[in-house]
């Protein structure tokens, strides 16, 4: 498959199976993360590979957050599905930005880490391997950056990256897109 068809064919993928990648599928799509654009070269990203006994920890600060507190209990379907979520996927990826007082770069920065996302996803696809970058109140919590020890003065999390294999086979197609005509415009 050309990149071409390859982007065009990637899905972001909700449900995971359980099991393992196969061995250097994740330094693969890391390779690929790094050669991202990056304006000024300041490689502002960061990842942290999420093993059980944090991602037990990040489902329990989660549940909490969705639980009020504790005030408002999660029914019995909606923990199980947030622990589907949480602990099946094979991988689970934090990705973090370095802080930088400069306004301009750090959003530079910011889109260099979401061209590295990009290719990540990219080089898991073209192995058959899902993923999902998400954000959510559990990517802002203090108890999440302590847990992973990420201190929240020099780097901010900027998102999970869920990866491993479909639960189900017809993974939802990416909604439909605007034609170029309606997007580009030229100008002499």
């Amino acid at each position: 498959m050309n990149i071409h068809e390859l982007m065009a064919d990637r899905k972001t993928v909700h449900d995971y199976r359980a099991g393992t990648l196969p061995e250097g599928a994740l330094e693969r799509a890391l390779q690929a993360a790094v050669s991202a654009p990056n304006h000024r070269m300041t490689e502002p990203w960061r990842f942290v590979r999420v093993g059980p006994q944090a991602r037990q920890a990040l489902f329990e600060i989660s549940a909490d957050l969705k639980s009020s507190g504790g005030a408002s209990p999660l029914a019995a379907a909606a923990l199980d599905k947030l622990r589907a979520k949480m602990l099946t996927p094979s991988e689970l990826l934090v990705l973090s930005q370095v802080k930088v007082e400069d306004p301009e770069m750090a959003r530079e920065d910011y889109a260099a880490i979401a061209c590295a996302v990009q290719s990540a996803m990219l080089a898991f696809w073209s192995e058959g391997i899902g993923s999902k970058w998400s954000t959510g109140d559990v990517t802002t919590d203090p108890r999440t950056y302590a847990r992973l020890g990420i201190d929240p003065v020099q780097e901010e999390i900027v998102g999970f990256l869920w990866v491993g294999y479909a639960a189900r086979n017809d993974v939802a197609k990416p909604r439909r897109r605007r034609p170029l005509e309606q997007i580009l415009r030229s100008v002499p």
